[in-house]
Parts: C-alpha cells; sequence; structure tokens
C-alpha cells in the first residue's frame, strides 16, 4: 500500500511538472513581438507597464499622395496595424518581386480594415499620381487597402531612412540625395513602432509576416 501510494505521489508530480511546462509554452507562444529603436534592428521586448514610461522610436509624421491622388498621412493609419515599404515603378529587380509578395498580405487581409499597405516611391520625380495608377492596375492593387506614395523626394528619404531605417545602419551615413533601394518591409503597429522587419523578396518572409500580423491583431 505504502509503494502503491509512493508511485501516485511520484506520478502527479510528474504530471503537475507537465503542466507547469505546457503552461509556460502557451504563455511563451503568446509573447507579444519585440520593438525596433535602432538602425540596427536589435529586438527589444517590454513589459506592457513599461510602455508608457520608455521614449520608443516611432514612425515620424508625413503627408504623402497615393494612386487616387488623396493626402495619405499618418493619420490615416492612425489605430491601423500596416506594412511599408520603398520601391519604385520602373525598377527591373527586386520591386516587382516585392510587389507580388506584398500582394499576398493584401489578399489575406481584403476585407480586413484594420490592415493597410504602404508602398512609398523613391522615384518620385517620375513617379506621378498617374504613373501609380497604372502601376496599380498592373498588379490589382486595391487603393483602399494598398497605397501607393509619391511627393517631395526629401521627405520620402528622411522617412525611410530616419524612420523606418529602411537601409539599415549604412542608409543613416549616406548624403540625402544617394540613391535609396532596400528590400525591407516594416510591420507597424497601431501606435506607430515598428514591430517587425522582413525581406520581401522572400516567400518566407512574407509568410512570417502575415503570422506577426495575426500576433499583433491578438495584442491590439
Amino acid at each position: 500500500m505504502i509503494k502503491s501510494n509512493s508511485k501516485k505521489i511520484f506520478f502527479s508530480f510528474i504530471l503537475f511538472g507537465f503542466l507547469i511546462l505546457f503552461e509556460a509554452c502557451k504563455t511563451e507562444k503568446k509573447e507579444d513581438l519585440p520593438y525596433y529603436n535602432s538602425a540596427d534592428f536589435t529586438p527589444n521586448w517590454y513589459e506592457k507597464e513599461q510602455l508608457d514610461t520608455l521614449k520608443l522610436h516611432k514612425i515620424a509624421p508625413f503627408k504623402l499622395i497615393d494612386q487616387d491622388g488623396i493626402e495619405i498621412s499618418n493619420e490615416t493609419v492612425k489605430g491601423k496595424i500596416y506594412v511599408a515599404n520603398f520601391f519604385f515603378t520602373i525598377c527591373p529587380s527586386i520591386c516587382p518581386t516585392m510587389t507580388q509578395h506584398l500582394a499576398m498580405v493584401q489578399k489575406a487581409y481584403k476585407n480586413d480594415a484594420e490592415i493597410m499597405l504602404l508602398s512609398h516611391s523613391v522615384m518620385p520625380a517620375t513617379d506621378s499620381v498617374a504613373q501609380l495608377k497604372k502601376y496599380a492596375n498592373h498588379w490589382k492593387i486595391d487603393s483602399q487597402k494598398w497605397h501607393l506614395l509619391t511627393g517631395n523626394k526629401e521627405q520620402i528619404y528622411k522617412l525611410a531612412r530616419q524612420a523606418y531605417f529602411a537601409e539599415k545602419e549604412i542608409g543613416l551615413q549616406k548624403e540625402k540625395n544617394e540613391f535609396l533601394h532596400t528590400e525591407n518591409a516594416f510591420l507597424i503597429d497601431k501606435q506607430g513602432y515598428i514591430r517587425g522587419v522582413y525581406n520581401a523578396t522572400l516567400p518566407l518572409d512574407v509568410e512570417n509576416l502575415v503570422k506577426d500580423i495575426e500576433v499583433l491583431k491578438s495584442f491590439q
């Protein structure tokens, strides 16, 4: 009888240990995404109560024009989760690939007004509203979901390099007129913080982007 009780106690401890491990794994899976505050893209995790006291890097205010000639600003995406990238319509290399892959995001959230995409032209002098509209029609881009942006070149380049760290550390060392080209796409949360960085030329990275959007949706 004593031996039997000892076995029951032993197996109870084993079961208790598995339950603790299971709960720990569930908590880990539910862990929120990191914040990116610098051009080296070091991930930072914070407790929710810390967010009110820390000065975190946030996307700077902007005003640009989309493919429909509509002004798009940080107010347009306020309270929304959005994906941002940089491209130009006559790019023969990475831009078509990025656009094709980001179309997966548009498709995944076609009926979700909470999710948006912003693609900023790095050649605004040639990417007029009409040119962006032509590009949007070619790629079947929904102008209610996905804004192709043009405007002042200096503003776009400053936004890319200082707000999004689009070219990582090297971008901060470039002259303001040096051409900007990057394959990165950025996941921005409802408060304007960078929560993910992805190579938009890689299907797997874009799949991870969609997964991370789901994580953000569950926390915000």
